[in-house]
């Protein structure tokens, strides 16, 4: 009931720190006597807690209990083993789209593209791509960060170049810069100009069959 409760009817004598159990106590007073009971057998180290000597054997018998489950490698205490995580966590930060290689860092990773893809500043380094100069490189390499730094004041969608927000526009300003030369029908986009051209083709296509 004292876990439940928070008693603490066994207090050290020397320090006035509280305990639930008179065996939590005892260990407690070892601070202060300097007592370590627990002698390794192979070494003659002692220890203040059981534990502790465990932890210690396996010194001597090499066993190594902590296993890394992405490498395989193995560790003789559970805080080295969460060290060495730290390396894999930091390497799958930038892998590599040619091989199966990661590091940890982008330097690294752009170093290590380059013996794929050779020395070409306007390489991306992503997918091996080539642009034309570094304006069209740094809006091709948003394609693989996500980033949108464009964005529509009257809707708030974002695009990737400033050239498709300038597009985008035309829906809000009515905008309808692309014109039939045939018929004088106006369009906001060149792609739907250009299939409306496909039915004028079409019906000189019938006219010259009759």
């Amino acid at each position: 009931m004292r876990i439940h409760t928070g008693e603490k009817p066994f207090t050290c004598p020397q320090c006035g720190k509280g305990f639930i159990e008179n065996g939590n106590l005892t260990k407690h007073m070892r601070v202060h006597t300097g007592e370590k009971p627990f002698m390794c057998p192979q070494c003659g180290r002692c220890f203040t807690h059981q534990a502790t000597l465990n932890t210690h054997m396996i010194v001597h018998t090499g066993e190594k209990p902590f296993t890394c489950d992405q490498c395989g490698k193995r560790f003789r205490r559970k805080p080295n083993l969460n060290g060495h995580m730290l390396i894999h966590l930091r390497e799958n930060r930038f892998k590599s789209n040619h091989c199966e290689r990661s590091f940890t860092d982008k330097k690294h990773l752009e170093d290590h593209v380059i013996t794929h893809i050779g020395e070409n500043p306007l390489m991306c380094y992503h997918c091996g791509k080539s642009c034309t100069n570094k304006a069209n490189l740094k809006i091709h390499l948003r394609t693989h960060t996500g980033e949108k730094p464009f964005t529509c004041p009257q809707c708030g969608r974002s695009f990737t170049a400033k050239g498709n927000l300038k597009t985008h526009m035309r829906i809000h300003t009515g905008e309808k810069p692309f014109t039939c030369d045939q018929c004088e029908i106006s369009f906001t986009y060149n792609s739907d100009l250009k299939r409306h051209k496909q039915s004028h083709s079409g019906e000189k296509w019938q006219r010259s069959s009759v």
